[in-house]
């Protein structure tokens, strides 16, 4: 099964930094981006850290219902903040194996889309093929952060989610 997994925060809409549902603002290019994957029969997992859910800042419901409203077949969602030292938050690759177990999925067949070293991280410890896109902190994770993990081991560093989306549908 095809799979792509696909941060939330500075990939599909906002910034660089968390931002709640109902301030979160798309990117114009995400919604096709989403379809065209869909159509060409991915599945699709929103993949994201969350730590303001722990805090009770905002519910895990207008996460669900903002990500379903968008395609998403099911969501990878880490509530815990840093400190809290939990097996699911990225770079871990708990969620991922998660995805792994439930959907049969060839990890080696799946890609991690995002802006954050640690999502590329957390795609290359689970055995998927990462794409960095430079919205949001992209390009922060190229340089910045470049010591948490190896840019050379990118499959593609896009401009942004359609690009990179692009990419997948020539080369995988």
């Amino acid at each position: 099964m095809k799979a792509v997994f696909i941060d939330r925060d500075g990939t599909i809409g906002g910034g660089d930094e968390v931002t709640f549902p109902q301030e979160f603002k798309l990117f114009p290019f995400s919604r096709k981006a989403i379809d065209l994957l869909k159509n060409k029969g991915y599945k699709l997992f929103a993949f994201t850290n969350q730590p303001d859910l722990s805090e009770g800042k905002v519910a895990y419901k207008d996460f669900e219902t903002e990500l379903n409203s968008l395609g998403f077949d099911d969501l990878c969602i880490c509530p815990h903040r840093p400190v809290d030292h939990c097996k699911c938050r990225k770079p871990s690759a708990y969620m991922i194996n998660q995805m792994e177990i439930k959907y049969h999925l060839q990890l080696s067949e799946c890609f991690v889309i995002g802006d954050r070293w640690s999502d590329m991280a957390s795609g290359i410890s689970a055995g998927t093929k990462v794409i960095l896109v430079r919205t949001g902190a992209g390009n922060g994770a190229m340089g910045l952060y470049s010591n948490q993990w190896n840019p050379d081991r990118a499959a593609y560093i896009a401009e942004d989610l359609l690009d990179a989306v692009r990419w997948i549908l020539n080369h995988a």
